[in-house]
């Protein structure tokens, strides 16, 4: 898509994407835990996203994205580049269309994540960790292909889609006070705030980073984005920089960004696996580790926590890494 960065979506345009890719996603759960609300002294609800059939949130974008394409645009098919998530959903949004999809992956990329790829017919071009490589990796592979780009995150149609789940968890919860979700390039967090500035303004948002890939926090304490070219966290889905439409949301919408520790991210990820009984990847456990860690500013509230997915390699546990 050209010239992304110049168009801010609507909430209108999120409206549109519901019902664009209601066929094709799942009006996920809400779970509760009665535990870790004693622990925590606040009301969690907890949006689990880790189960849609790709496994993650990011299958409303791509979803929208692809369906959104007309049948001349669609013919080249679509190509993107991603850690991971987006180019499970990208592929899988591709193939219930039935056009190509290529993706640009890093070769230390979860080799779950890479699976998913391929189960949905996604073709895969591993680069460098980094920023710089993965762009110009992708650039090769676009010349070549001629597909539509959906960027990951920084991307209209992207960002209208990632908002439905925002209004879902409204509608399931009756309101709420705060939405925490993590935040990496702010695709999700662009589109929780995109719905609520619309939909229920009195409601905060927060990001939640890890410590050691903290660029959004040091972009939104800073006042304008800082990158880093190839940050290492467990979180390996947050490893990417803000853009300037994700940058618009976050600077604009988003009330405070906290961070959490490697160790205060595995011992959220196992409080969850424990109590609520899912699977969910690191990334997604870095928004209880900041409840955890904050507590003064969550206690008494009604906290939406958004589980953004849930590809995970199961032999490579964070826990079991010694």
């Amino acid at each position: 898509m050209k010239d992304a960065e110049m168009q801010i979506p609507t909430y209108d345009d999120m409206l549109a994407a519901h019902e664009r890719i209601k066929p094709y996603i799942r009006r996920t759960p809400i779970r509760t835990s009665d535990y870790l609300n004693e622990l925590t002294g606040a009301q969690l609800f907890f949006k689990c996203e880790n189960f849609q059939e790709p496994g993650a949130f990011k299958v409303r974008g791509a979803s929208n994205a692809v369906f959104g394409l007309s049948e001349e645009q669609a013919k080249l098919g679509v190509a993107t580049h991603s850690s991971g998530n987006h180019a499970s959903c990208l592929s899988y949004a591709a193939m219930r269309r039935g056009i190509p999809c290529n993706v640009v992956m890093p070769r230390t990329a979860p080799q779950a994540k890479k699976d998913t790829v391929a189960r949905y017919g996604g073709r895969i071009t591993e680069c460098d960790p980094s920023t710089s490589s993965r762009e110009a990796t992708f650039a090769k592979v676009q010349a070549e292909t001629g597909g539509d780009f959906v960027h990951p995150y920084n991307d209209p149609r992207v960002i209208a889609g990632q908002g439905t789940c925002a209004k879902e968890m409204i509608e399931q919860t009756d309101g709420l006070d705060i939405v925490v979700a993590p935040i990496g390039g702010g695709g999700m967090i662009s589109g929780t705030c995109l719905t609520l500035s619309t939909l229920a303004p009195e409601t905060q948002v927060i990001a939640a980073e890890p410590e050691q890939a903290d660029d959004a926090y040091r972009s939104f304490k800073t006042g304008h984005i800082i990158a880093d070219d190839a940050p290492k966290t467990i979180a390996d889905g947050l490893l990417v920089p803000l853009k300037d439409l994700t940058w618009h949301f976050v600077s604009n919408h988003v009330t405070e960004i906290f961070t959490a520790s490697e160790q205060e991210i595995i011992d959220a990820m196992k409080l969850t696996w424990k109590h609520l009984r899912i699977v969910m990847e690191p990334s997604c456990a870095v928004p209880l580790a900041v409840i955890l860690k904050n507590p003064e500013i969550f206690a008494g509230r009604r906290v939406g926590v958004v589980v953004t997915g849930g590809n995970v390699d199961l032999d490579k546990l964070p826990w079991m890494q010694k």
